[in-house]
């Protein structure tokens, strides 16, 4: 499962000020559950995904990944962890056999194995006509695929996706949902980022909104929509926005 708490990241500006991308946030993803980081581009989606992958160090607060803790435990928390970014590196000479089977050996995952895994995957995300083709011949979804299955190929209890449908034609797309769906059927603890309100409402078990770098809401689309009094998850969204932004306001009024 994911556990996060308080967890914050900053960056400097050129005028001496920082930039909060994460700033105090908070919340749980269980296994056999799929929850969805939604909100706008910017937002702090991807910043906080790339601190519980260990990618960036938390300027403030924690996470815990499989009950390990992303500042002294990231070797552990790597091993427990499938992520998947819309900037994953492939390596552009290599066939797409050699490329799965190069990073199953990194993991230490016997060569049996890594058949075995790569077949079931290409099955499920139907990539058998592309396997021995040199990566940078292939497609933005068919690349996108492949990515997919580097970052599973050690079979993580967790799953992190970035963004998984960005740019991708609506057949791929179809099969990146059927997968992630899959992952939850197994078990696994999935969280995913979009800023697409329809994937949010078809795919999520419960729903993290986050606005410049703060959770706005967390909880069942039903339960947003009862404490929203909307019914559509655009308006829902557009609802907590204002009224953080009204806060806000009342906040600069009173200091």
């Amino acid at each position: 499962m994911i556990n996060v708490k308080h967890l914050s990241k900053e960056f400097p500006k050129k005028d001496g000020t920082k930039l909060y991308a994460v700033n105090d946030v908070s919340f749980e993803a269980g296994d056999g559950e799929i929850v969805c980081l939604l909100g706008v581009n910017g937002a702090g989606k991807t910043t906080t995904m790339r601190v519980l992958s260990t990618v960036f160090k938390p300027s403030g607060g924690t996470a815990e990944i499989q009950g390990w803790n992303i500042l002294t435990h990231p070797d552990k928390v790597r091993e427990n962890l499938g992520f998947l970014s819309g900037d994953t590196g492939l390596y552009n000479r290599l066939r797409v056999h050699e490329f799965i089977r190069y990073f199953g050996r990194l993991y230490g995952i016997d060569d049996a194995t890594i058949t075995k895994r790569m077949d079931e995957m290409v099955n499920l995300l139907d990539m058998s006509d592309f396997m021995d083709k040199k990566i940078e011949f292939l497609s933005t979804g068919m690349k996108q695929k492949v990515s997919i299955v580097r970052s599973i190929i050690h079979d993580p209890p967790v799953m992190i996706f970035d963004e998984p449908t960005a740019g991708l034609d609506i057949l791929t797309a179809r099969n990146i949902v059927a997968f992630i769906r899959s992952c939850k059927e197994r078990g696994k603890c999935v969280l995913f980022s979009t800023h697409i309100m329809r994937e949010a409402e078809r795919l999520a078990d419960r729903i993290v909104m986050i606005h410049r770098g703060k959770v706005l809401a967390d909880g069942t689309l039903e339960a947003l929509r009862e404490a929203s009094g909307q019914q559509d998850l655009d308006d829902i969204f557009i609802d907590f926005v204002n009224r953080n932004t009204d806060e806000q306001e009342v906040l600069a009024h009173e200091f």
